[in-house]
């Protein structure tokens, strides 16, 4: 052993590290061509021009240590949800928040449990923390809430929940989640990741569906923790503003697990202009809804089975190596995600774009696999 990993616990030394979407900028330098990006489920639209208008007025102040408790996005929050300030613990991206969730609640001989092919920060935050992580395999290209509940023992402190589920985009109705909190004992917290909720929220309008009752179940004082993050709908995905909803005690053990001042100025100007500007909101999320129909309709006419979704991407199993795939699509000028670190080698997600953006999407991917049919 080298001289720094004696000093280094094992889980520590064995963690594997997130792997990002592939960014713009490195596509078109490995393909020398112009790209549009697919990968990483953000906001085609950009931020709401008064969040831009928000961050500006702020940078003179950027000498200035920001409101290290988000008191006034905090209100905001409490006042959009109905719940009292203290419920809310506002982090850089609710990522964040689940790391400090981890630490705070698991430990060396303590589990969490999620559903296999489900957000890739669940492992990584779980053995971070030194914990040991459960999956249970999916059903239906969900979440399988029997098969959880009957692998929680004495151990489990954590239940990883992604509603609607990255990567595949499908979500387990709220009367399921309403008998499944029924089954899970009083040891164990109930993580309910809603980072896309906004978009599945939308989708459930249309269907005349109940998409989720996770308020509810905090204002009931269960043990149930609600994240929801800016990075998605509100478009603000690289200023990191995110929030988590539940008891107040359990979350004041959080709120002090968090970094110092980790929430900047910039990102809590953004974030409660962006709360303003609803109308840029209800732009994403129609296009969404539309558009999410045109990629599973051209991805179905080129023999191809997606999923159907409730979030902003699509997910694909395309029946052959996914990073060479995507390789492919990058020279055409499309960055997409293969999903080989989710153990789906396989298997494709696609963020929904603008109608131009699918346009584009939708033509390069016929032309590749046309390319790999004719070999």
């Amino acid at each position: 052993m080298s001289e720094y990993s004696q000093l280094v616990p094992e889980h520590v030394r064995s963690l594997g590290g997130y792997t990002p979407g592939k960014s713009l900028r490195q596509a078109q330098r490995e393909s020398s061509v112009n790209c549009i990006k697919m990968a990483s489920n953000e906001n085609p639209f950009g931020p709401s021009p008064k969040a831009i208008a928000a961050m500006q007025a702020v940078l003179s102040e950027s000498n200035f240590y920001p409101d290290n408790d988000v008191s006034e996005l905090r209100q905001r929050l409490a006042d959009l949800h109905n719940v009292q300030p203290e419920q809310i613990v506002p982090t850089a991206g609710s990522t964040a928040l689940l790391g400090i969730m981890a630490r705070t609640l698991l430990s060396p001989g303590l589990n969490a449990i999620t559903s296999a092919l489900s957000f890739i920060v669940y492992p990584i935050a779980t053995q971070a923390a030194g914990g040991k992580l459960i999956l249970v395999p999916m059903k239906n290209d969900g979440y399988d809430l029997d098969g959880i509940a009957a692998a929680i023992d004495d151990n489990t402190r954590l239940i990883y929940f992604s509603n609607p589920n990255n990567p595949t985009g499908t979500v387990v109705s709220a009367a399921e989640v309403d008998r499944f909190l029924e089954k899970v004992p009083g040891h164990v917290v109930v993580i309910l990741d809603e980072a896309y909720s906004d978009f599945a929220e939308y989708f459930a309008g249309q269907l005349g569906v109940e998409y989720s009752h996770s308020l509810d179940y905090v204002k009931q004082g269960r043990k149930v923790v609600v994240l929801r993050t800016f990075s998605k709908a509100h478009g603000l995905a690289g200023v990191r503003a995110g929030y988590g909803i539940g008891p107040a005690e359990l979350m004041s053990y959080f709120a002090r697990m968090r970094t110092t001042f980790s929430v900047s100025t910039v990102a809590q100007a953004a974030a409660r202009a962006a709360l303003d500007d609803e109308a840029h909101t209800r732009k994403a999320l129609a296009n969404n809804a539309e558009q999410a129909a045109v990629l599973v309709e051209g991805l179905s006419e080129v023999g191809y089975r997606a999923v159907p979704t409730w979030a902003n991407f699509v997910y694909c199993d395309i029946g052959e190596d996914a990073a060479t795939a995507a390789k492919r699509l990058q020279e055409e000028g499309v960055i997409i995600r293969p999903l080989g670190p989710w153990g789906v080698r396989t298997a494709i997600r696609i963020t929904i774009g603008t109608p131009e953006q699918n346009e584009f999407f939708l033509k390069a991917f016929k032309k590749v696999t046309e390319k790999v049919a004719a070999r």
